[in-house]
């Protein structure tokens, strides 16, 4: 029994051994397997290259990036953006689109239908249609108005004598006989002779020797008053004198005396050279 049991614990002992170097052999295979994933060998590795910028180089670029997207207006002399420019065509001269509105529309208001380039002494010149994107509609119609009104010929065009009105006629016929015309745009009647409104009651030939204050609708009524009463205007104060009877020799408030006829201020001893009465 004794060498039976002997012989098993031999056994046993050499069996546990091929065990331990079996499992040591896997561990070690494992161990550097895992080593290999982890930190590779010195053969496999790859340099890595690395390039420094310096921070004033990308300061820089970024300040030009930012200067190429605006420019100076050498009007308002303000930084504007570079989509707000407007550049005159034949000349190159660029302002913002706020200042160029702003300079055709005080031109327009002058009567200026040449509107030069804002650049001193620049023979560049605007051009409506190109400036239509940019104006408002009634700078750019005003302006057209303008252009058309410059193609007129002076003796030929006036405007409605109607201040609510005042639209740009045409006279077709210089020198006609016509005076009692129609306006096309206010529908009121106006005298083409006299370029004022219509004057029923007095004609052109008396209208015209009228002082420019003088031309009302009350002082022309005041005009047929004096023709149909016979008054006389005396020639010192210009007020009208009505007289009742007696002498022709009047004499005013103001202190001239003239004949009552003709207005003559010749009197001998109450006798009008001029007219003999």
């Amino acid at each position: 029994m004794a060498e039976t049991s002997t012989r098993m614990e031999t056994r046993y002992s050499i069996r546990c051994k091929k065990i331990q170097t079996r499992s040591s052999s896997k561990l070690s295979k494992n161990k550097q397997a895992f080593t290999s994933l982890v930190k590779p060998s010195r053969k496999e590795r790859k340099p890595i290259i690395c390039r420094t910028v310096p921070v004033t180089e990308t300061k820089d670029k970024k300040k030009q990036n930012d200067s190429s997207n605006f420019f100076a207006c050498e009007i308002c002399v303000e930084k504007k953006m570079i989509n707000e420019a407007f550049e005159i065509k034949g000349c190159g001269h660029s302002f913002c689109s706020e200042c160029i509105v702003r300079y055709v529309a005080s031109k327009v208001q002058e009567n200026v239908i040449s509107i030069g380039c804002p650049e001193m002494n620049c023979q560049g010149v605007l051009e409506p249609e190109l400036c239509q994107s940019i104006l408002p509609s009634e700078v750019f119609d005003r302006w057209g108005d303008a252009l058309c009104e410059a193609l007129i010929l002076g003796p030929q065009k006036f405007y409605c004598p109607f201040k609510d009105c005042s639209a740009l006629l045409v006279d077709e016929c210089p020198g006609g006989e016509i005076s009692e015309s129609e306006c096309p745009h206010c529908n009121r009647l106006f005298c083409a002779q006299c370029k004022v409104p219509w004057h029923a009651e007095i004609t052109c030939a008396d209208f015209q020797k009228l002082n420019a204050d003088e031309r009302g609708r009350e002082d022309i009524l005041l005009l047929n008053a004096v023709k149909k009463n016979n008054w006389q205007r005396c020639p010192g104060c210009k007020f009208y004198v009505e007289r009742i009877s007696g002498c022709p020799l009047i004499q005013c408030r103001c202190g001239h005396a003239f004949c009552y006829h003709c207005g003559s201020q010749r009197m001998n001893d109450h006798y009008c050279t001029v007219c003999h009465r």
